[in-house]
């Protein structure tokens, strides 16, 4: 039937997303979900968002969430724009602002969707290549281009960029867009939302899904100067006036106000980080240094491969790369809980002794 596609769609690689497979006593490793629940409050708010309200429109707005957000971050609502998770807000912000005359710069090794956005919208774009220390290196971008993007901390790597080299490249680089995905920033990242009264072209996205365990609901959001958010408004109202439907605005707004959870489940996360840290670097790994709910690893006798499919066997799943052929023997390892990390330990060394 592709005879009856658009030219554009036999142009077009999509994103691979991480595998949700179905095997019974599964150790999910792979696709950076939160291991603990979100807050009892959004429970409470989700259950009573049931009811008969579910018949009308939600607010196309999102007024209340916005207001969540701005209040939380200590900016004004008009700096708030919200979507379908930071997926659907990246595309947005792909069309809206980053289709420029000069190229998208973004790393060589970094989010795999960034290149799927700019075949569907037809942005140019060059990849600037990781340094050897697989760290994103400022003065490579300071060259002319049509906007800039990349995580911090990166993804799949982990590695973060302090605060103040994203200031150093802010200075220099005023005339063109740079977006910081922030997906991973709350497991021990600096963050950059404070530099966004700063700088006019800054544009910073978060989402729900790893830190505040809302995967499951799609909420992310950006925040930036209002130029910026109104470009990514006019864009939203032309493909989707009501993209945050009620329960994800109750639950998005509840998660917020559990500061106290939020702090206890990241800060698990970042300890349990530690540990497993300190336990594959004793089986004899490399293990880059991370600022997010997953780690970057391998090891020199086998290659990624190799344990991606042995863990498989054992049912653990974590996350191989085959491309680039830089990082083809990491493997990419969400942070579990305390047993799931243990069980991935168990696994890996009896492979490794096998």
């Amino acid at each position: 039937m592709s005879k009856f596609w658009s030219e554009i769609v036999h142009a077009l690689t999509p994103y691979v997303p991480g595998e949700q497979p179905k095997i019974q006593n599964l150790i999910k490793l792979n696709t950076n979900e939160n291991p603990y629940g979100p807050s009892p409050r959004v429970i409470a708010a989700l259950q009573a968002e049931a009811g008969d309200s579910l018949r009308l429109y939600p607010d196309p707005d999102s007024s209340r969430m916005k207001a969540a957000i701005a209040e939380y971050h200590g900016l004004h609502t008009n700096q708030v724009f919200v979507g379908n998770g930071s997926d659907e807000v990246l595309a947005h912000i792909f069309q809206a602002l980053l289709k420029q005359e000069l190229p998208l710069l973004f790393p060589d090794i970094t989010y795999s969707f960034y290149p799927v956005y700019c075949g569907l919208y037809g942005i140019e774009y060059e990849t600037v290549p990781l340094n050897a220390r697989f760290e994103i290196a400022i003065d490579d971008y300071l060259r002319p281009n049509g906007g800039i993007i990349f995580p911090n901390p990166n993804a799949p790597t982990g590695i973060p960029l302090p605060v103040a080299e994203i200031e150093r490249l802010l200075q220099a680089n005023k005339d063109s867009v740079v977006v910081i995905d922030e997906a991973y920033v709350d497991f021990g990242t600096e963050s950059a939302v404070a530099l966004v009264n700063r700088y006019p072209n800054l544009l910073v996205t978060h989402t729900y899904s790893k830190s505040r365990s809302l995967a499951g609901l799609r909420i992310g959001y950006a925040v930036g100067d209002a130029g910026l958010i109104e470009a990514l408004i006019r864009v939203k109202d032309s493909f989707n006036s009501y993209p945050i439907d009620r329960f994800a605005e109750a639950g998005a707004i509840a998660a917020l106000q559990d500061e106290a959870y939020f702090q206890h489940t990241r800060q698990q996360v970042i300890n349990a980080r530690e540990q497993l840290v300190s336990d594959l670097q004793a089986l004899g790994f490399e293990v880059l240094p991370s600022g997010a709910n997953f780690i970057f690893a391998r090891h020199a006798g086998y290659t990624g491969e190799q344990l991606a499919a042995g863990l498989r066997e054992q049912a653990v799943i974590v996350r191989h790369f085959k491309k680039p052929v830089r990082i083809a023997d990491f493997l990419r390892i969400t942070i579990g809980n305390d047993a799931q990390n243990q069980a991935l330990i168990q696994a890996l060394t009896g492979l490794l002794r096998a």
